[in-house]
Order: structure tokens, then C-alpha cells, then sequence
């Protein structure tokens, strides 16, 4: 498989694993304190071949994508859930399998905002995903399926919103997350 755009991953085991996974450039960012000049390129790189954004399912690889999407519009993002980037209580892409790096790859989310809300913050509390017991889960369920990563609720919110997730989409997942349906 052989990735046109480059990958922004944060380290250099981060690199080895997405080059044992695919044919594809990286970025790596250093770890969350990225500097103005990795910045830079990778504005570069957006505009001369485009970019995803591939970090660690935790708050610092979740940080960096936040640094990313507000400097250089237009990114692309891949998840990975946090199971398939574990080994030994450490979480990373480096422990990530090929197989998963590419199913990330394969599911890529262009960024974009809607000009309008499609799925309220009202509905996000109807269905559970704010504060609650089982919110956390649902979030994590419901991020899992769409492929968007687990977030907080304000962050769901945005990304539902940013990857254009259409509201029968998301209430048909509610609806399998609600019945307990464990099923991708």
C-alpha cells in the first residue's frame, strides 16, 4: 500500500512501525512540544502533497492533533483505538500491528467545518455521551465505529461536526451501542 500524502507520526519507532505497514514519508513531530519549524513543514508538505495526522490514541497524541488541525487547515486524521496500540500498558503506534496501521489508513477523515450543526449538543446528552455513568463508554463505543477516535464530549461534538457525520449515521449507531451490541 503506498500513501501519497506524508504521515505525521510523533517519533521515530512511530516511523518504523508505518513503514512496516506502508510505503509512505513521515513527519514526526518530536513528541507534543512541536516547534514552529516542524510546523512549517509540515505546512509544506500539506500544500505539496497533503497530509494525515497518525498520533498515539492518548492526551498527548491527542494534543498534538489539536496543535496541527488549528496551524495547518485542511489535514486529513487517522485513529487508531487505544487496544490496537497497546503492549504492555504502553500505548503507540509503534505497538500498533501493519494490519491496523492500514485499516487507519484506509479510513482516513478528511477535516472540515460544516457551515451548519448537524447533530446538537442536545442530542449528544439525549444519547448519554455527556456526564453519566457510562458516557466515557458510549464516547469511546460510538468514536470506535464512526472512526474518529475517542474524545471528551466537547471534542465529540466538534468532530462530529468537522468529519460531516450525517445524524442517521450517528442514532444508527446509538441505537446498536444502546442495544449492547458489541459488533463493528
Amino acid at each position: 500500500m503506498n500513501i501519497k500524502e506524508v504521515i505525521v507520526v510523533e517519533g521515530r519507532h512511530d516511523t518504523i512501525a508505518i513503514k512496516n505497514a506502508v510505503e509512505a514519508d513521515t513527519i514526526e513531530t518530536g513528541g507534543s512540544a512541536i516547534s514552529k519549524e516542524t510546523i512549517e513543514r509540515i505546512r509544506k508538505a500539506q500544500e505539496l502533497r497533503g497530509i494525515i495526522v497518525l498520533t498515539d490514541p492518548d492526551y498527548p497524541g491527542e494534543r498534538i492533533r489539536k496543535i496541527i488541525s488549528n496551524s495547518v487547515p485542511g489535514v486529513k486524521h487517522a485513529f487508531l483505538a487505544k487496544e490496537d496500540a497497546l503492549k504492555n500498558n504502553d500505548v503507540g503506534i509503534e505497538n500498533a500491528s501493519p494490519e491496523s496501521i492500514r485499516r487507519a489508513l484506509n479510513d482516513v477523515k478528511t477535516e472540515w467545518i460544516a457551515p451548519e450543526e448537524t447533530i446538537s449538543w442536545e442530542t449528544l446528552v439525549d444519547h448519554g455521551l455527556v456526564g453519566g455513568e457510562k458516557a466515557k463508554e458510549k464516547r469511546l463505543q460510538l468514536g470506535k465505529r464512526l472512526g474518529i477516535g475517542y474524545c471528551n464530549a466537547k471534542q465529540l461534538h466538534k468532530r462530529l461536526k468537522m468529519f460531516q457525520v450525517e445524524e442517521e449515521a450517528f442514532l444508527e449507531v446509538m441505537t446498536k451501542i444502546n442495544k449492547g451490541d458489541d459488533h463493528e
